[in-house]
């Protein structure tokens, strides 16, 4: 009966150090810099209406993506200066 509850406690202390170390894992993914990009980005010409797009826009820069970045900002009123500045701060760790 023993062996049975230390089985138990380790399978539990396993499960709970792996799910600490994969959110530890996936938090880089998760300091973008979006609300920089979009900062960036409304500063430099996108208005309100185009908010959505902008944000979706930044996104892409996060997963890499800098031409569909620069050109979703584009779209949305960016000039292409800005936004490839915005794209590159997308990418980057919050400051």
């Amino acid at each position: 009966m023993r062996t049975s509850k230390t089985r138990v406690a380790g399978v539990l202390a396993g499960l709970a150090l792996t799910l600490t170390l994969g959110g530890a894992l996936a938090a880089p993914a998760a300091q973008a810099d979006i609300p920089a990009c979009v900062q960036m980005a409304g500063q430099a010409g996108a208005g309100g209406t185009a908010a959505d797009a902008v944000t979706a826009a930044c996104s892409r820069g996060v997963s890499g993506d800098l031409q569909g970045c620069v050109s979703g900002l584009t779209a949305a009123g960016v000039p292409g200066g800005a936004a490839n500045g915005a794209c590159r701060l997308a990418a980057q760790e919050p400051r």
